[in-house]
């Protein structure tokens, strides 16, 4: 850990890692479950979020971009060796691309990407731009088929809670259906998004920006989650800073037959914090996915032997990340990616749609 953090530092982070409550005043409401002080709860949090090194990334809200009517999915390219870093820096450019990560395997370069309802070029099409524009190899979309898990939760030490959520129910991709959402729910949606400000009455100046009271502003949160548009409203951490340095997605060779047993006994795991089936191709065999996180890799390899021993599944690949060249959150109803699509000139180019089950976009490490 590259940080000192006393006790009640510890119980902090844990607490902002479940939630933020929904209040006016959240992080007084914060100090009274921890018996301290608003004032003590406000200054231990804005010296966390401290430059150089912060060790919260952000708090705000964690929407699924699918029930917000988006396209998303994990892309997998394989890219010259020699030019990966201008490739990347290509593709994070495209502001739907919120996680892009070099790799240990061929397929090297792996990132998630998001376009909105309006998109010109939809999904399919925006992968092809930027497979021409990164000169990649060759690139594959790795939509989830099915959902065994996802969240992740760095536990610190204090007794607040578990690594990650826990397994969600599973349910194919499809399952998710976006829901109405009006002007109103647009402009709560682009403030929610934004990094909470560290201060006693947080929710004023987004609910300023609007154009709705704080009490509203509340409202559509909490009915955002009790929708499903929202998995919650919490802190998303800086991993390398709690001591977490190693991530490892673990890709698994099983049979469809096998797949709900392997989702649920790999999704019980505190060190997985993602679990999806995703489609396999000729020179990619895999179709389970487990992002597994860990303070070395030996413990990450230690995490997938266990799955292996516990499946009984030895067929497996793990691919460690070695560099990020972005890891940022989708933001939604901005405009932003129709003003990159409209800036590229790219004609609409309709002969290739994306795949209907393309998932969940991936808040925590891709």
């Amino acid at each position: 850990m590259s940080r000192t953090l006393d006790d009640l530092d510890r119980r902090l982070v844990n607490r902002l890692q479940a939630d933020l409550p929904l209040v006016e005043r959240p992080f007084r409401a914060i100090a009274e479950e921890l018996r301290t002080t608003e004032a003590d709860v406000l200054a231990r949090v804005a010296g966390m979020k401290q430059p150089p090194n912060p060790l919260i990334r952000q708090i705000g809200a964690i929407f699924d971009s699918r029930a917000l009517g988006y396209q998303s999915c994990l892309v997998a390219a394989q890219v010259d060796p020699a030019r990966i870093a201008e490739a990347a820096a290509e593709v994070s450019r495209h502001p739907g691309v919120s996680h892009n990560y070099r790799r240990e395997h061929r397929y090297n370069l792996w990132y998630t990407l998001a376009v909105p309802p309006a998109s010109r070029l939809g999904l399919a099409g925006t992968v092809d731009e930027l497979h021409r524009r990164s000169a990649a190899v060759v690139m594959r979309l790795m939509p989830s088929l099915k959902m065994y898990k996802i969240g992740v939760r760095f536990d610190v030490g204090g007794g607040g809670g578990g690594e990650t959520d826990g397994p969600c129910p599973a349910r194919p991709a499809a399952a998710v259906h976006a829901l109405p959402i009006g002007d109103d729910e647009r402009a709560a949606i682009r403030v929610l998004q934004d990094d909470l400000p560290v201060v006693a009455y947080p929710f004023v100046a987004g609910a300023e920006a609007a154009g709705l009271s704080v009490d509203d502003l509340l409202l559509a949160a909490r009915r955002f989650l009790g929708a499903g548009l929202m998995r919650r409203f919490s802190a998303v951490l800086r991993h390398r800073e709690v001591g977490f340095a190693a991530n490892a997605m673990g890709a698994w060779i099983v049979p469809p037959e096998q797949h709900d047993a392997f989702g649920h006994a790999a999704g019980a795991s505190a060190a997985v914090s993602h679990c999806y089936v995703r489609p396999t191709y000729p020179d990619w065999p895999y179709s389970l996915f487990t992002m597994v996180h860990g303070t070395t890799r030996a413990e990450c390899e230690a995490v997938l032997a266990t799955i292996a021993t516990q499946t009984g599944v030895s067929e497996y690949a793990a691919l460690y990340s070695t560099v990020e060249y972005k890891k940022t959150r989708v933001r939604y109803f901005t405009g932003d990616i129709e003003a990159w699509e409209a800036a590229a000139a790219v004609p609409t180019r309709p002969a290739r749609p994306a795949p209907a089950t393309c998932g969940t976009s991936m808040v925590a490490d891709a």
